[in-house]
């Protein structure tokens, strides 16, 4: 089969062997994709710098459609069952694991995702751990997909936020800073919450796809953003701050125009660092740093979804121009997600 593999040599499609599903296993026919900034962060790593072995095919935001069944396989996987995978790996059996939280997996020692250590979605066919796919009937895959990750880090990162909080949704007002493949969902998913949202970026694109996703107010990235912030909240400042950047300069702002009791959640994996201790922030300020997902909001989310009140931006692309999809991804000029299409 055809893959897009990372190797000591660097990237592009290669031919690989077809899996074969093991043990609670099945074999998912990819039809689409994920492209993410995690695979250029790895693919920029020398070769004896990864935790892992290479090669690797890459992709970790996987939709297709369930072809071979393992032994031990039961439940609602059937063959032709159109499936989205749930990304974070745990060991499965301890307390977080059991309830679906396999991204805060308490048993110590590395579990790599797919695409991220073993072998990933972008590839005609995959073998997946049953317990790690959901059925998605009425999603399209690209939308799938893309929300397996970028949807499902933003819904956790909110939820979390908001339930530290602990005050009404339509209470409050939440900063989205970073209008990109994660920050645009974000914005979908606090206004349908209830909150006021305020969207930042500095492309006046992505501003515009905020505005048109219902933010209630858009700014400009630069220096006077928590004046700008507090002004339009009275002088409060934002009650939940979701920085999807992680810059020093980002993480200096969200620290200026977040509230007394507020949130600042910080998901972007920039190089920045949030100064925390008594007078550096308001009083009773929680920062928070949420990866990825559960399993249980993931299958609310692909709900969420179907029913049309999520959508993500997709722009999709044969697996021939994944290269170039990269490319245009890491010069900034992908709206929303970047996403392989694969089989029909």
């Amino acid at each position: 089969m055809r893959a897009f593999v990372l190797d000591r040599d660097g990237w592009g499609l290669r031919e690989v062997p077809d899996p074969r599903p093991a043990a609670g296993q099945v074999v998912v026919r990819t039809t689409a994709a994920g492209l993410c900034h995690s695979d250029l962060t790895l693919a920029a790593r020398p070769p004896d710098a990864h935790p892992f072995a290479l090669p690797l095919v890459l992709g970790h935001e996987l939709a297709g459609t369930v072809v071979e069944r393992g032994p031990g396989v039961t439940g609602d996987l059937a063959l032709g069952t159109p499936v989205v995978g749930y990304g974070p790996r745990g060991c499965g059996h301890c307390a977080a694991c059991a309830t679906g939280a396999e991204n805060y997996c308490r048993t110590p020692g590395p579990r790599f995702p797919p695409g991220l250590g073993t072998p990933g979605a972008l590839a005609e066919l995959v073998a997946v751990d049953a317990r790690h796919l959901l059925p998605a009937p009425d999603l399209a895959p690209a939308q799938g997909a893309a929300l397996s990750d970028a949807g499902l880090t933003a819904l956790h990162a909110l939820d979390r936020a908001l339930a530290a909080v602990g005050l009404p949704p339509e209470e409050l007002t939440v900063v989205v800073l970073g209008v990109g493949g994660l920050g645009h969902v974000a914005v979908q998913l606090a206004r349908l919450a209830g909150a006021a949202v305020i969207a930042v970026d500095r492309v006046a694109a992505k501003l515009d796809l905020a505005r048109r996703l219902g933010a209630d107010h858009v700014l400009p990235a630069g220096p006077e953003l928590p004046d700008a912030v507090r002004e339009l909240t009275g002088g409060r400042g934002a009650d939940v701050v979701i920085d999807l950047v992680g810059s020093s300069v980002s993480l200096a702002q969200a620290g200026a125009m977040v509230a007394v009791n507020g949130v600042v959640s910080v998901v972007g994996v920039g190089s920045g660092r949030l100064a925390v201790g008594m007078h550096a922030l308001p009083l009773g300020v929680r920062t928070d740093l949420p990866f990825w997902g559960t399993r249980p909001e993931l299958a609310r989310l692909l709900g969420l979804a179907a029913a049309g009140q999520v959508r993500v931006e997709v722009e999709e692309i044969a697996l021939d121009d994944v290269p170039a999809g990269y490319d245009r991804l890491a010069a900034g000029e992908v709206l929303g997600r970047a996403v392989a299409a694969l089989h029909p």
